[in-house]
């Protein structure tokens, strides 16, 4: 599967393409994108100063620089993405001198007690109009915001075909 070829750079995704008829010319490639989904009213986060906070482990052990939250900051006309770093305290403030590539969004490490106290305390003292969430669960369950918070989302959609219907259901089928 090419995921985000509608984001992707397209020399990018015609040198993956080439990797993958390389190495393996049989193999069924599938074409995808992530779109952002934004739950809640999109337009209230134009002309903000967003906060994003994102997947901390697939910040940190992913080694992506951003996510879903970032793009839907910048599709959705953010005037500026606010730098956590120096708010950040504790867990999360660690998070940051050990992986120093998470530098403009929040990094959501954990749902445990001190994990949570550590990124409530960060958001509040991170001056900013507005929270975009784009973690895998919803963290207005837990963390109680000052500020309105919207949830960022996105889904798999298959572009053209081949799609996965047809090879999963074998493989399914195969296995039972």
């Amino acid at each position: 599967m090419i995921n985000k070829i509608v984001t992707a750079d397209r020399a990018g995704i015609e040198e993956v393409r080439e990797n993958i008829r390389h190495t393996n010319p049989e193999a069924l490639v599938v074409d995808a994108a992530s779109p952002q989904f934004v739950d809640g009213d999109a337009s209230q986060i134009a002309g903000k100063r967003v906060l994003v906070i994102e997947d901390g482990p697939t910040l940190t052990h992913g080694e992506m620089r951003y996510g879903a939250g970032v793009m839907a900051a910048r599709k959705f006309g953010a005037a500026e993405i606010v730098d956590p770093r120096p708010f950040a305290v504790g867990s999360i403030a660690d998070t940051f001198v050990k992986y120093p590539h998470t530098d403009m969004v929040l990094p959501a490490m954990g749902y445990g007690d001190a994990q949570i106290s550590d990124l409530e305390a960060t958001i509040k003292a991170t001056p900013c109009d507005l929270v975009l969430i784009a973690t895998p669960i919803d963290l207005r369950r837990l963390v109680d915001f000052d500020l309105p918070a919207l949830r960022v989302t996105y889904e798999l959609q298959e572009i053209g075909y081949p799609t996965l219907d047809a090879p999963l259901r074998g493989f399914v089928e195969s296995s039972t």
